[in-house]
């Protein structure tokens, strides 16, 4: 299959079908009578149309062709700017651009000091190796600022993965060395998908993915013998491969249904007891709870049934039915990305180990199994080349999604992980391939915390809400504009990513950026070490050959591997890991947690005293309960037609736009009630600000809730009074900017509540994409 979507005449001579790597899938691309043509990785079972957004992003008129610095900026100089957003923009040449940021970053790095810097950025700008904004941007600042303060944990898992260290010990060999795609299609009797495993998540992996296998592997379970239980809101969270029984329940009361199906398997004498016993700890004291010895309410299925929504017999039934067989329990991130997040993650490991299964192949507790494509995959045998950061100065750091919090309060305390800290002093934030206003929550509060810095500076390639609101905008290639090398620690397939167009307008790689700002700053031959690109790619590489050497291998220098198309890296046993070897051996392999066990309750985070996340997996009561005036759950979930925001004015995804909009789904009773047909635009709307989407009616969503997904650009239209509304269907205008608990402080951005009406004014249009 290929994709022919794009034709200009400035797109440079024509070439043959050359290979590349995408976050989405592995590929080749050529210039073809003056069109863009990709074609999948020949070797994917299951390709993913995300492709399909490259040929019309290529040159969109959204791409930033040259340096543009905020004419705020550029006549009042440094400082906050309640403008930033609003401001126009001026033009300038590179060397005006990078002499004026050179003297900006050497007047904080020698007046505020380094720690008076935020290092952005996320990991998913580009599948390079090398051109890894993140990577880069990190680099630069270590190298030639002395430091910056970074953020720790992510948006996807902020709350698993701080609260996972507490309970099971090692996240990587939970999440990518426990349970793969093989045991399942193999082993599993029954897999227990809280949140589910939707393919358009699984179709997605940082550093590329040569074969999606998710889909297939579903169906050889199915075909097995396997049963598949999705629990949650929505049917499509598992695909139809899988044959799933649906069990509708209301977001965000994942953790009472656990607690119930426990309670069930205690009361008739079903659960494990010789494996609680031998493997984990703590579960007297959780049990007492459990059985409402310490609070006088038993979490039965009596008590669970009117907070999810599902009937007491269909919870009785379900627990009788795990008992007994191959169990995986999987828990899904969209659980953990909501108040009191890191409840549901405790509870399914809970639950796996009420059932005895933990350590099994195809069994036990499948944390996050399909929220990426790397999880559940083999391990490669060989290392991967990965540039050096450097070594960072400043020690400070924040939890990735408190940055607003830290730009709006200079000083002020907070909780995280048994700690109290504190906020520190930005002064110039410097972001380069992410694009918070996608990320983030309650977006006009993060407009205000922007306006507080003295500099903001992006680099992009297309026009963000983010390089709208910045200072400085540096226009940087797409990654088929540059060489690389693609490859991820789990997918086998190395590429040499071959360029296929010359830059856009002045774009630059965001290494040369660097390298001529270090130059100003006198730090350029520690950035660069005296390398090229190309002479980065071929040092990078070397260990990779090196360790396929040793092994006696095939290692290719680097020249033939340039040349060719790429090949597939050894990789290691599916042995289960930790898991699997603490399960033969608890006392020879024991866990990396204070007693070497699985821990359902813990002394160390209860020794913290947080009242937002207790010492065990506990029910805290529903969190953005639906109520006038904000009668709906909103599930603000993951797009399918792009990854994150990237793209958006893609093919693909402007395809499954409705009048250029990002789409809503909710159940025709909820809009039959609000006089809302299908293919009408609506408004959603709580006390944050509101937003415009399409609206398509489905029962295939749980009464009481409706879906839009996230990535649509943010593209406010700023009112007399009250709050921005985005015309184009961003939802983070409406989810609440706070933390999970005081244990994590993840982001909260899954779940919130809204109400929903016709829109009926005249359409504003859109205009995340036009040109500044």
């Amino acid at each position: 299959m290929s994709t022919t979507l794009f034709s200009r005449d400035d797109t440079g001579p024509e070439t043959d079908f050359v290979p590349h790597n995408s976050h989405w899938g592995a590929f080749s691309a050529r210039w073809k009578e003056g069109r863009l043509e990709v074609r999948p990785h020949p070797a994917d079972p299951d390709p993913n149309g995300i492709l399909q957004n490259f040929p019309a992003a290529l040159r969109h008129r959204a791409r930033v062709a040259q340096p543009m610095i905020r004419r705020g900026w550029l006549e009042q100089g440094p400082g906050p700017d309640p403008r930033r957003g609003r401001d126009e923009f001026v033009p300038v040449s590179w060397g005006k651009a990078l002499d004026l940021l050179g003297g900006e970053l050497a007047r904080v790095r020698d007046g505020h000091g380094p720690g008076a810097v935020f290092g952005g950025s996320y990991g998913w700008s580009s599948a390079g190796r090398f051109h890894h904004a993140q990577s880069q941007v990190h680099r630069f600042l270590n190298t030639a600022m002395g430091g910056y303060v970074r953020s720790v944990n992510s948006y996807s898992s902020g709350a698993s993965s701080v609260l996972v260290p507490h309970i099971i010990g090692d996240y990587e060999d939970l999440t990518k060395r426990n349970v793969s795609w093989e045991q399942v299609a193999e082993h599993s009797d029954l897999v227990l998908a809280f949140g589910g495993m939707a393919l358009k998540n699984s179709m997605i992996a940082g550093g590329g993915i040569s074969r999606h296998v998710e889909r297939g592997a579903m169906a050889r379970a199915r075909a097995r013998g396997c049963e598949f239980v999705l629990v949650g809101p929505l049917r499509a969270d598992l695909p139809d491969e899988a044959g799933a029984e649906w069990i509708s329940s209301e977001p965000g009361t994942d953790t009472a249904l656990m607690l119930a199906l426990v309670h069930t398997l205690v009361a008739e004498g079903l659960h494990d007891r010789a494996f609680l016993d031998r493997y984990t700890v703590g579960w007297a004291m959780f049990e007492r709870y459990l059985l409402g010895e310490t609070d006088n309410q038993p979490k039965d299925a009596a008590w669970a049934a009117p907070l999810t929504g599902v009937p007491a017999e269909t919870i009785v039934d379900l627990a009788r039915r795990l008992a007994g067989k191959r169990v995986l329990v999987v828990v899904s991130h969209s659980l953990q990305r909501a108040r009191f997040g890191e409840q549901p993650v405790w509870m399914g490991a809970v639950l796996a180990s009420a059932l005895g299964q933990i350590g099994l192949p195809g069994g036990g507790f499948g944390y996050a199994l399909g929220a990426i494509a790397y999880y559940g995959r083999r391990t490669n045998a060989v290392p991967m080349p990965t540039l050096p950061q450097g070594r960072n100065g400043i020690r400070d750091y924040i939890p990735v999604a408190r940055i607003a919090d830290m730009l709006l309060h200079p000083g002020a305390p907070y909780r995280y992980n048994g700690e109290t800290r504190t906020y520190p002093d930005i002064r110039l934030v410097y972001w380069a391939g992410g694009n918070p206003f996608h990320h983030h929550q309650d977006l006009d509060r993060l407009r205000q915390a922007f306006a507080r810095v003295d500099t903001l500076v992006v680099h992009e390639l297309g026009l963000t809400a983010t390089a709208r609101h910045a200072d400085f905008i540096l226009p940087c290639t797409m990654t088929l504009e540059r060489e690389d090398i693609g490859g991820n620690t789990h997918d086998p397939l190395l590429v040499p990513m071959r360029p296929v167009a010359e830059p856009f307008g002045e774009a630059r790689d965001d290494y040369a950026i660097f390298a001529d700002l270090a130059e100003r700053l006198g730090r350029r031959e520690a950035f660069t070490e005296g390398r090229t690109t190309r002479q980065w790619l071929e040092h990078l590489y070397e260990p990779t050959r090196a360790a396929l050497k040793e092994q006696g291998l095939p290692a290719p220098d680097f020249e033939t591997f340039w040349a060719g198309d790429g090949f597939d890296l050894p990789q290691q046993a599916d042995d289960g890991g930790r898991l699997r070897a603490f399960r033969a051996d608890p006392d020879q392999a024991p866990l990396v947690t204070p007693s070497g066990r699985i821990e359902i309750f813990s002394e160390t985070i209860a020794s913290f005293g947080e009242a937002t996340c207790p010492g065990h997996a506990a029910w805290l009561g529903p969190a953005n309960c639906p109520s006038a005036p904000a009668p709906l759950h909103l599930v603000a979930n993951q797009p399918a037609t792009r990854l994150h925001s990237q793209l958006d004015f893609g093919g693909h995804s402007m395809d499954a736009k409705h009048r250029d909009r990002e789409v809503a789904r909710m159940h025709p009773a909820d809009a039959a009630v609000r006089g809302i047909a299908d293919g009408d635009i609506i408004r959603l709307f709580n006390e944050r600000g509101a937003c415009l989407a399409g609206v398509h009616l489905t029962e295939d969503i749980r009464q009481g809730v409706i879906q839009l997904p996230t990535g649509a650009w943010y593209d406010p239209v700023d009112p007399v009074e009250g709050k921005p509304m985005c015309v184009h269907g961003n939802p983070n205008v409406l989810t609440q900017d706070v933390g999970t608990s005081n244990l994590a402080q993840g982001c909260t951005g899954q779940l919130t509540t809204v109400e929903v009406e016709r829109f009926t004014g005249n359409l504003p249009p859109i205009r995340a994409f036009d040109p500044l």
